[in-house]
């Protein structure tokens, strides 16, 4: 399971992120990772947001508009999510689906908040995450993503987690930060970093704590 602080996950870190270059990839690392965008892009890897889904062969919510993530960086997370989260995903199937999808739509929404910048890098990490060759090469996950088990994405997640490349460090702080503070920021899950939720003065001087 990698959860890098979920105590502080409860809240979004998302708009901090505008003012700094997440990945921090250095001259050559965005020079590498811009070729593989183009490259993606020319194979005819997705790159259009993915919209609505339709709730028929999805764990997508159809009414939910994806405005970042293509169909490819869906199926990416659907793998990743979890080894990354682990045991706290619920154990009921079908819970467990809602709670992953909801957590991929939420990375969408929170993702809306970064800078230009920090999209553009992101954009460009999903691509070779979702592109054949660089996903073998780079990364050495050998199947598709829909195929990938829980075991080969730990695998995957450890191995550039411990990688001596900063890209790939970076690359893997930035899957496991967006990931962990989209699952441990929702309400539903605050119990599982010991977050009892905001003061009950606090909701009731601030009502629209309830609609947050």
């Amino acid at each position: 399971m990698h959860e890098p602080n979920p105590h502080n996950s409860r809240q979004s870190q998302f708009p901090d992120l505008d003012r700094r270059s997440f990945l921090k990839t250095g001259l050559g690392g965005a020079l590498f990772l811009g070729t593989v965008s183009v490259t993606a892009g020319l194979s005819g890897c997705a790159t259009r947001p993915a919209g609505r889904l339709s709730a028929v062969g999805t764990r997508m919510d159809a009414s939910y508009q994806f405005r970042f993530l293509n169909r490819d960086d869906i199926t990416l997370f659907e793998a990743l999510l979890p080894a990354m989260i682990g045991p706290g995903l619920p154990e009921q199937p079908q819970a467990r689906n809602i709670a992953i999808a909801g957590t991929i739509e939420r990375i969408d929404a929170g993702i809306l908040n970064f800078g230009p910048a920090n999209q553009k890098e992101l954009r460009r990490l999903f691509d070779l995450l979702n592109f054949g060759l660089t996903r073998v090469t780079i990364a050495r996950v050998w199947s598709n993503w829909p195929n990938v088990t829980t075991t080969e994405a730990d695998a995957f997640l450890e191995r550039w987690r411990t990688s001596s490349i900063g890209l790939f460090n970076n690359g893997y702080i930035a899957l496991t930060k967006v990931s962990n503070v989209a699952f441990y920021g929702h309400r539903d899950f605050w119990h599982l970093s010991g977050y009892p939720g905001p003061p009950k003065q606090a909701v009731d001087a601030l009502p629209q704590f309830n609609n947050a």
